[in-house]
């Protein structure tokens, strides 16, 4: 949107596809980086799921929504739990495979953050709180 005002406004299409492809490159190289999980995010008090990369440091989870969003968050975490989706939150978790995982994230203030993965990323979903996941059935 913001680039194709800067067009209207006179700016060269040259400079804007430059921007465009720099943020492209950035985004990609996001989604290369070690420990990289595909993840929806739900906020506390929220009811839709943002989607976003995420990557755990020790205890600190940190997720990324998409580059021109400008969504980005990092939680300190002191307790997770994780389960597969129940049919409802399948319902909302759009490419993310069979059989889904979400977890429960518990921060350091006491909010909520529920996250969900593909069945892949299970392990790594619960980052440094990870137990066995517990099925819903």
């Amino acid at each position: 949107m913001i680039w194709a005002l800067l067009a209207l406004v006179g700016v060269p299409l040259w400079l804007c596809a430059l921007g465009i492809l720099a943020l492209l490159y950035r985004n990609r190289s996001l989604r290369k980086r070690h420990g990289d999980i595909t993840v929806r995010v739900q906020r506390a008090g929220k009811t839709r799921w943002t989607w976003g990369h995420a990557v755990w440091v020790s205890d600190v989870f940190a997720w990324r929504g998409s580059p021109a969003a400008w969504r980005e968050g990092l939680v300190h975490v002191v307790g997770a739990s994780a389960c597969t989706a129940t049919p409802e939150e399948r319902k909302k978790l759009h490419r993310l495979g069979d059989g889904p995982v979400v977890a429960t994230l518990t921060t350091s203030q006491g909010d909520v953050l529920r996250v969900a993965a593909s069945a892949e990323h299970r392990p790594a979903l619960s980052g440094p709180f990870a137990s066995p996941i517990m099925s819903n059935g």
